[in-house]
């Protein structure tokens, strides 16, 4: 049976500007990768992040590289970047409920901010507006609007030796009651199906508690890894860029270190040299960049809290690499920039 109302609403959303629910979105970031992704065969899931970066950067990236489906910025501004129907490359590695590669059957939001920060008034009521019509369009309950640190998960590596959770914390704040209540999603998930069906295990017991756990911190922290651990090297073991992080390699999230201390994200690695990394290269995968301080730019007035951070890196001048549980703020000289977890 013809369904006008929902006919209707898809040709709205088409049209490039839209205005229902209380909300509008404009192209002004389109993507030119939009041609080349595939339309998607069924959309199950409306997936939520944050940009971890502001919005002109975080926005230039998403339209370059088709890295969502739409972005919400601190004004309240809806920016359409990869159509409705189409594929974006959001979720990156994702399971959810044993389906893997979850940007083949989502739509996925961006929203200017971070991960353990709450949005604006106008972004609530943007993103409100945003996802009623997207639950509306594709019949998604709200137990499937999920964020991003949910579906993410982690391949085996040297500290952490199965398919894990706790690859990303991006969205966390999207699971938190309160946050979920004034984007009037009225059911959310309860538990990971994944970690307790074990096709999983929990990487990050602080996010798990954050997710499910209404978001009391843990009873005990687990153990810290060393910089040394956690940091990926080029050639250690004959690995390669791709061996180390897949598909991910080559994304803006990942960030190389060279010896004289200068750095690239994986976006800006030139095709022909991917291969011919120099050995010894440092490689941060899932990670944001902010920087560099100075006198009246701190890192607690970048990062906030997290500045201190076992998950937060420093690169200070000379190219020494820091943690941030193993540095004081004493020792973050002008011209130190920031790396944190998405």
């Amino acid at each position: 049976m013809f369904d006008l109302a929902s006919a209707l609403r898809t040709a709205i959303l088409l049209a490039g500007l839209a205005f229902s629910c209380g909300f509008q979105f404009s192209n002004a970031y389109y993507s030119p990768r939009n041609p080349e992704r595939e339309v998607r065969v069924s959309t199950r899931y409306i997936i939520l992040h944050t940009t971890e970066a502001p919005g002109s950067s975080a926005l230039m990236t998403l339209r370059d590289l088709g890295e969502a489906n739409f972005c919400v910025d601190t004004d309240g501004r809806v920016f359409r970047i990869v159509d409705h129907r189409r594929t974006a490359y959001h979720c990156g590695r994702s399971m959810w409920d044993g389906r893997v590669n979850l940007d083949e059957c989502s739509v996925g939001i961006e929203v200017v901010g971070y991960h353990d920060r709450d949005i604006t008034p106008a972004q609530y009521q943007a993103l409100g507006a945003l996802v009623a019509e997207l639950k509306f369009l594709y019949h998604v309950s709200d137990e499937r609007v999920l964020t991003h640190s949910m579906v993410a998960y982690g391949a085996p590596n040297k500290w952490i030796p199965r398919n894990h959770r706790g690859r990303k914390r991006c969205g966390m704040l999207f699971a938190l009651p309160r946050v979920r209540q004034k984007l009037h999603l009225l059911a959310q998930p309860r538990y990971d199906p994944d970690v307790r069906a074990g096709r999983l295990i929990n990487g990050d017991p602080y996010l798990a508690n954050v997710l499910y756990g209404r978001g009391a911190p843990p009873a005990a922290a687990p153990a810290v890894p060393t910089t040394r651990e956690r940091v990926q090297t080029i050639g250690a073991d004959g690995a390669s860029a791709g061996d180390i992080a897949g598909e991910e390699a080559w994304r803006a999230s990942t960030l190389y270190i060279f010896r004289d201390g200068h750095f690239l994200r994986g976006s800006q690695v030139p095709q022909k040299v991917r291969n011919k990394l120099p050995p010894g290269t440092r490689m941060l995968v899932g990670f944001a960049v902010c920087g560099p301080l100075c006198a009246t730019r701190r890192a607690s007035d970048v990062c906030g809290a997290r500045w201190h951070l076992p998950d937060t890196f420093y690169l200070l001048p000379g190219g020494m690499l820091k943690a941030g549980n193993e540095i004081s703020a004493n020792q973050l000289a002008s011209g130190t920039m920031i790396f944190y977890r998405n």
